[in-house]
C-alpha cells in the first residue's frame, strides 16, 4: 500500500498574466518518518500535444521553425527553434487538438493520428503532461499554407526535411527542442521508416 506522503497543502497565486504561477507550501513525509515543510512554485499552462508528421514513401518529416523568447533570453542567438507541431489542449482532447494544430501550423489536414507515449517535460516546475503523436501526411492533404494563428501572433515557417537530415540536425545541435528530439528518436528506435533511412 502506498503511503500518503503529502499533507497540509496551501496555495498562493503569484501570477495569472499569461498562465498561472502558484506558490505551494506543504508538508512532505520523509523516509525517516519526519514531516518536513517544503515550498515550491508550479507553473500551470495546461496540458499539450505534439506530433511528428511523416511520409514513408519520401522518407520525410514536417517540422516548424519559429521564434521562442525564453530561448532567446537564455542564449539562443536568434531565438529560432525547429520543432514538431504542437499546441495546448483544447477542451482536454489531445487527438482533436493535434489535428487542429497540424492544419493551423503546417497547412496539412490529417484524419488519423496515433498516440505513442506521454511525458512530463519539466516535472520540477511545470504541471504540463505532453501527449506525443505520429501521423502520416502526403501532398493531397495540403489544404493551406500553415504558418500558425494570427490571433496568437504566431509566425511559423513550415519545413519538410529528409528524416536523416532531421536526425543530423539533432546531432549537430540545430534541433534543441526536447519534444522534437524525443519523437525523432522514437521514430528511429521503432523503425518508422524503411531501413535505408537509418544511416
Amino acid at each position: 500500500m502506498q503511503r500518503k506522503s503529502v499533507r497540509n497543502i496551501q496555495k498562493e497565486l503569484l501570477s495569472d498574466n499569461w498562465y498561472s504561477l502558484t506558490k505551494v507550501t506543504f508538508e512532505y513525509l520523509r523516509e525517516d518518518g519526519v514531516w518536513e515543510t517544503q515550498v515550491r512554485e508550479a507553473y500551470d499552462r495546461g496540458n499539450g500535444a505534439v506530433i511528428l508528421l511523416y511520409n514513408k514513401k519520401k522518407g520525410t518529416v514536417v517540422l516548424t521553425r519559429q521564434f521562442r523568447m525564453p530561448t532567446y533570453l537564455n542564449g539562443n542567438e536568434d531565438g529560432m527553434m525547429i520543432e514538431a507541431c504542437a499546441g495546448i489542449l483544447e477542451k482536454g482532447n489531445a487527438e482533436e487538438t493535434i489535428k487542429m494544430e497540424v492544419e493551423e501550423e503546417t497547412g496539412y489536414k490529417i484524419d488519423k493520428v496515433e498516440k505513442v507515449f506521454e511525458s512530463y517535460m519539466s516535472p520540477g516546475s511545470v504541471t504540463e503532461i505532453l501527449y506525443f503523436f505520429i501521423g502520416a501526411y502526403d501532398a493531397s492533404m495540403k489544404v493551406g499554407e500553415g504558418g500558425g494563428s494570427e490571433e496568437e501572433t504566431e509566425n511559423i515557417e513550415v519545413l519538410e526535411l529528409a528524416f536523416t537530415e532531421a536526425l543530423q540536425l539533432v546531432k549537430t545541435g540545430e534541433i534543441k527542442d526536447a519534444k522534437t528530439m524525443l519523437l525523432l528518436q522514437w521514430a528511429q528506435i521503432n523503425q518508422l521508416f524503411e531501413p535505408s533511412f537509418y544511416d
